[in-house]
């Protein structure tokens, strides 16, 4: 299937540069994937449009400040992106930088210090740092930045921090958030809850590779990049039994969907545990345990498009993203909503 197929034109100016305050009030473009019709609502009507009984299914990842500015021992400027955790020292990290080479040492505020210790790639490489587990996480989070979709443009680091961090983020170790869930506040949640909807919650540590761009024309050639995921045996126990009652399960964005059906067997039945996934969905995939998805609007020919294609249709998607830019939609990560029923 070639890309250009997921191709739309967005304005730039309704790419979202930061999110609807209140959250919950950012717009809402409900999908039936069956029809391919639309309509128009705003986050906080989600109660409303789901039924009791219904299974909202969150990721509770959080984002920590992955992004470092040190320097070389010559003084130079050098950009240190944390992508992957080792060991309790060491680090996978993407480096900007001219001139670095193994046992090079770089410098970072609050005696915080590593030293490349393998080329992996190109700029990516193992870096042995000099503080670890939680005295390392300490300093991180202070003299860290939150890393950015390269289409926001801010310099107000200490509000994006809040900004970019779902209101039930738990679990530390994404580079981005899981946009998904940035629409909802612990009111509309509780609004939720009373409606009688089941709130159960996964991890996926989104990785430095939702920012990758697909790069081959034919989508089938497409490399997808690992994710850290787990889903606890109880969660994975309520979840067989609510599927088995069939109730509707509805996946808080594409990484809740990606946790869920790289757990799914074949059979259906949602395993557990700890593990790397690298799930790759696009059009012909059948999902294999969620019914419904909670979305925002993704980027031009991207998996993401893929993959919500996979679930409502590649012409219902298309015709739906060209009726929200029509509409003065809000687009990306800042941007609104979109629930696939």
């Amino acid at each position: 299937m070639k890309i250009d197929l997921f191709d739309y034109n967005l304005p730039k100016e309704l790419i979202a540069q930061k999110p609807a305050s209140p959250r919950d009030h950012s717009r809402l473009l409900v999908l039936d994937k069956n029809t391919g019709e639309n309509e128009d609502k705003y986050f906080y009507n989600l109660p409303e449009l789901l039924n009791k009984d219904d299974v909202l299914v969150l990721n509770e990842t959080k984002v920590f400040p992955a992004r470092l500015q040190g320097k070389k021992k010559t003084g130079g400027q050098v950009e240190v992106f944390l992508t992957q955790k080792i060991n309790k020292h060491t680090w996978e990290c993407m480096i900007g930088g001219r001139g670095l080479k193994i046992n090079d040492k770089i410098y970072f505020e609050q005696d915080l210090s590593g030293q490349i210790i393998e080329n992996i790639n190109g700029k990516t490489k193992k870096v042995k740092f000099n503080l670890a587990d939680e005295e390392f996480s300490i300093c991180v989070e202070e003299i860290g930045s939150t890393p950015l979709p390269p289409y926001i443009k801010t310099e107000d680091s200490e509000q994006i921090k809040k900004d970019y961090q779902t209101v039930f983020a738990k679990n530390k170790g994404s580079v981005a958030a899981p946009t998904a869930g940035l629409h909802f506040t612990p009111e509309l949640l509780e609004k939720i809850k009373a409606k009688g909807v089941e709130i159960l919650t996964v991890t996926l540590h989104v990785g430095l590779g939702t920012f990758a761009p697909v790069e081959v024309d034919d989508i089938e050639e497409h490399q997808i990049h690992s994710e850290w995921a787990s889903i606890s045996k109880t969660t994975a126990e309520k979840l067989n039994k609510l599927k088995q009652q069939r109730k509707n399960i509805i996946a808080v964005g594409t990484t809740a969907a990606r946790t869920l059906e790289s757990f799914a067997t074949e059979k259906n039945i949602l395993e557990h545990g700890d593990k790397w996934v690298n799930i790759y969905i696009y059009p012909g995939y059948k999902y294999k345990f969620i019914d419904q998805l909670i979305t925002n609007f993704h980027l031009p020919k991207s998996s993401l498009l893929f993959m919500v294609s996979a679930l409502a249709g590649r012409e219902n998607i298309m015709t739906a993203y060209s009726q929200a830019v029509e509409k003065r939609y809000r687009f990306f990560s800042f941007g609104d909503a979109m629930f696939i029923r």
